[in-house]
Formats: C-alpha cells, sequence, structure tokens
C-alpha cells in the first residue's frame, strides 16, 4: 500500500508548486505583450487602438499595469493632440489614465510628467501642469524635471497673459538649474510686452542677447511689435550719461550697458544689412566684437589654475615638477602680450606624412613673423612650447640660433615634463585678453570642465585659426563684430536674424533707434 501510494504522493508534490508559476508566468506574458502592442500603436500614432487595449487589460483584472504601460499610453495621448479630431479624447482619456497611475501607487516619472503637463496646457490648465512638475521636484529621487517639462506651464500662462504666473515658472527652473530658451524667452518677452511690463522686456531682451546668437523670424516680430507699440515709446530714461554707459559696457565685455533703456520718443525700426567691418548700413553705428566680462574671465583664469594644481597633486612621476606657480610669476614679470602661441599646433601642422616633423622656419616661425609685422606696437607673441620639444629643436644646428634667440627675447616659454600645454597657453591669453592662434577645437575633457556658453564666446572672440596653402601662411583672425544682439551707449538695439546657411552677407539686422 506505501509502495502504491508513493507515486501519486510524488506526482502531487511536482504538480502543487507549478500552478502558481504557470499563472504568474501567464500574467507576465499579457504585461509583456500589451506593452509591445501599446508601443506599436505609438509607433502608428494609433490613440483609439491603445486605448481599447488599455481599457481590455483594465476589464480583465488580469494585467498588472507597470509605469511603462501608464507612460507609453500618456507619450500617445499628448502626441494626438495635434490632431483636431483626436484632441478632446486624448485630453479627457489623458487625465483618467494619470489619475488611476497616481491612485495605483506607481510614482511619474519625467516623461510620464512631461507629457501630462501638455495635456493640461492644451486643456488651458496651466495651474496643474506646472502642479505635476511641482510634485515630481517635492518628491525628489531619480526623476528630474527638464526644459520640456517645464514648457507646457510656461507657454499656457503667458498665451493666456498671465504673466505674474509665468514669472512663477521661471523662478522655479532656475531653482532647479534649468535655463530657458529662445522660445521660452520669446514668450516671456511677449507676455511682458503685452501687460506693459517694460522692465521685463528689457531683461527678456538681455536674455536673448546672452542664450543665442541670431533670433529666429518669429522671435523677430516680437520684438519688433514691442519697439512699435505706444507703451515702448512711452518709456524714458531721465539719466542718459554717456561716459557712465560707456565705462558699462567696456567693463560688460562690449555691446551692452545693461543699465536700462536710453533716450525718449518714438523708436524707429528698420531692418537691413552690416557690412563685413561692422558698419550698420541703417544707421551708420558700428557693431562691438563682444568679448568677455571682467568677472566671466577672472572666474575662467582661475579654473584654469585650479585645473593645473589638481592636475600637479595627481602625478605620481618620479621627477620633480615646477609649480604652474612659476609660469604666473615668469608671466607678470614678462607680460603684457598680443598673442600667445600654440607651438606644437602651429609646427605639426599636416606633418603626418613619411618626412613630416616639426615644421620651425616653415610655420611656427612664419607665425611669429607674421603677427609681430601685424603688431601696431610692434610686439612678439609668446609661444608655449613643451620641454621636451625645445631641447630637440635646440640640438638641431639648422634650429638652435632662432630657439636661442627666442628664450633670450622672452619670446617662448617651456612648459614643464609632466604638464599639458592646453594649460599655459590658454591660461596665458585669458590671463592677458590676447589673441590665442591654434587651430586645437578645444574638446578635450578639460574644457568640458569650463562653462560653455562662456568659452565658446570666449573662443569666438580671441582664437586665431591658420592655414599654409603652397607654403603661404593665412591667418584667420577673430571677426570684427559680433553676430549677437547688441545694446548701443546711444539707447540704440541691433538685432541679426537667422538667414540661410548661416551666410552673413545675407543675414538681415533689425536697427532700432530713437530721435533723442
Amino acid at each position: 500500500m506505501a509502495t502504491s501510494d508513493h507515486p501519486r504522493s510524488r506526482h502531487h508534490r511536482d504538480e502543487s508548486p507549478t500552478k502558481p508559476n504557470k499563472k504568474k508566468k501567464a500574467s507576465h506574458n499579457q504585461e509583456k505583450n500589451l506593452l509591445v502592442n501599446l508601443h506599436s500603436c505609438s509607433k502608428s500614432k494609433n490613440l483609439s487602438a491603445a486605448l481599447s487595449l488599455y481599457d481590455a487589460a483594465i476589464a480583465s483584472g488580469d494585467v498588472r499595469l507597470s509605469q511603462q504601460h501608464f507612460q507609453s499610453l500618456l507619450y500617445l495621448c499628448s502626441a494626438s493632440l495635434g490632431d483636431p479630431s483626436l484632441q478632446t479624447l486624448a485630453i479627457d482619456r489623458g487625465f483618467q489614465v494619470f489619475e488611476r497611475m497616481v491612485g495605483s501607487g506607481i510614482s511619474p516619472n519625467e516623461a510620464s510628467v512631461t507629457s501630462m503637463a501638455r495635456l493640461a496646457a492644451a486643456k488651458g490648465d496651466g495651474d496643474y501642469a506646472f502642479k505635476v512638475v511641482k510634485d515630481i521636484v517635492a518628491v525628489g529621487g531619480v526623476s528630474v524635471p527638464r526644459l520640456r517639462t517645464y514648457a507646457p506651464a510656461l507657454l499656457c500662462f503667458c498665451e493666456r497673459l498671465e504673466a505674474e504666473k509665468g514669472y512663477e515658472v521661471e523662478e522655479h527652473m532656475e531653482a532647479s538649474g534649468i535655463a530657458l530658451e529662445e522660445v521660452e524667452i520669446s514668450a516671456m518677452l511677449k507676455v511682458s510686452a503685452a501687460t506693459g511690463r517694460e522692465n521685463k522686456v528689457y531683461r527678456y531682451l538681455h536674455k536673448l542677447r546672452e542664450c543665442v546668437g541670431f533670433v529666429s523670424e518669429e522671435t523677430s516680430k516680437v520684438i519688433e511689435e514691442w519697439f512699435c507699440s505706444e507703451k515702448a515709446s512711452e518709456v524714458v530714461r531721465i539719466s542718459s550719461d554717456l561716459e557712465l554707459l560707456r565705462a558699462a559696457a567696456l567693463k560688460n565685455g562690449g555691446g551692452w550697458h545693461g543699465l536700462g533703456w536710453v533716450g525718449e520718443g518714438k523708436w524707429v525700426v528698420k531692418k537691413g544689412k552690416v557690412s563685413a567691418d561692422g558698419e550698420c548700413l541703417s544707421c551708420g553705428e558700428r557693431l562691438a566684437c563682444v568679448d568677455t566680462n571682467e568677472v566671466e574671465t577672472e572666474n575662467f583664469v582661475n579654473s584654469l589654475v585650479a585645473l593645473a594644481v589638481e592636475r600637479k597633486a595627481k602625478m605620481n612621476s618620479c621627477e620633480p615638477m615646477e609649480d604652474f606657480s612659476e609660469f604666473q610669476e615668469w608671466l607678470e614679470k614678462h607680460g603684457d602680450y598680443e598673442a600667445i602661441l600654440d607651438g606644437a599646433n602651429i609646427g605639426l601642422y599636416q606633418q603626418n606624412f613619411a618626412d613630416g616633423g616639426f615644421s620651425l622656419p616653415q610655420q611656427l616661425e612664419a607665425v611669429v613673423k607674421e603677427l609681430y609685422s601685424k603688431s601696431g606696437n610692434k610686439k612678439w607673441p609668446l609661444i608655449l612650447l613643451h620641454k621636451k620639444r625645445v631641447n630637440a629643436l635646440l640640438e638641431n644646428p639648422n634650429h638652435r640660433n632662432v630657439v636661442e634667440e627666442w628664450i633670450s627675447n622672452d619670446v617662448l616659454y617651456t612648459t614643464p615634463p609632466g604638464s599639458n600645454d592646453d594649460w599655459y597657453w590658454l591660461y596665458a591669453a585669458a590671463k592677458f585678453k590676447c589673441l590665442l592662434v591654434t587651430n586645437d577645437e578645444m574638446r578635450d575633457h578639460i574644457f568640458e570642465l569650463l562653462s560653455t556658453s562662456f568659452f565658446q564666446k570666449w573662443k569666438l572672440r580671441h582664437q586665431v585659426r591658420y592655414t599654409f596653402v603652397k607654403g603661404s601662411l593665412k591667418l584667420e583672425m577673430p571677426p570684427p563684430f559680433s553676430v549677437v544682439i547688441q545694446e548701443s551707449e546711444k539707447g540704440s538695439w541691433h538685432v541679426p536674424i537667422t538667414c540661410k546657411d548661416g551666410e552673413e552677407s545675407l543675414r538681415n539686422w533689425m536697427c532700432v533707434t530713437r530721435q533723442s
């Protein structure tokens, strides 16, 4: 009897655990299939089919919906807003899906919140669009809002002329470390103009100057509407101290003073060209080549010193390495250069062939002589070369005399073993606010540590590129003026507008002046 019972007992033990496993596996497959089908609906933008799948899953009660299921549905709802025939359905069902998601205890991620904010904004409910963003910030965690998360609420408030609420969104964004871009700045400028807030308009014009070079056609129309408005003509600045305005512009790096509106009366708005040397052909004013301001430059210089010091601290070489401070002291003693040369970059330019090598007389010396001849004060540029490279040049009898002459005349500085030449030539150029001759794109990791917007502006103003065509040197100097919004001490404004293929000769500029 015991023998006959044993197989049945073993069979019972084997079978009972598999029942819940099979059920769990079937449920998992259903969830996976639903997600695949929802993604397929998203690709084909079939909202109705996706909602049918969702409704069937809810009705069955067998499918456990995850964050991914809800995210896919919310994305499809927000993506359907552009279809007038689906807009109402997308908004109503999107709100239902989101409520069920939150009610199920699933925390929405950034993508889901962005979709929900778009749906709320399309409904005209900027308050709710802003609320869902504030909720995700309050919770914290891995889901961090982005510009796209905030934009629906901000643009909704602007469209409804709720300026104060728009400013509140911007303040919240700044606290989260998120900057406005052109579309959002243009919207804020427009609502500020429409509600008569001239100081805010002034602020957003400068935000455009900081964040974008040239503006889109749409933004240019917003700016033009402001200057042509009655409110703009009523804006008066009582004090117009020209020297004060010039001093402020100089401190800022040129191209703007930031002290407020200048002049009085109606504004005259024209569209025209700017000559190759920077003269506005509409009013005759000369545009500035905008540099970084004093604070930015000082921070830039200090950050380079910090990088160099950090590098030295990490060095494991047995060979002693001189402090970067020795270079700083040397510059203080021999400084006031008008140009700094990345010697290795110039000497090795296009030398990657069989008989190629460091080209001193044909390339590096040619650049040195050309810059000396271009200097109005007849000043020699400063060359930066690594010690190993300089030693090799001194051992070559064809180069020794030139290199020794450079050293004795303080035209050449030798960077120490273990150091990075980049820090030296970049520091010197930033310190003296002078030209930097190099074709280096400056994309290395050390440059990534610097502010992108600042660094691009600095390079545009200071970097000199070069080529040698059949042995003949050609220097590509920085442009004589900057393609950015400019505000002069006379109170005029010049706004560059986007053009096809970036061809400067085709670019239109908005010239805004006042009669007094």
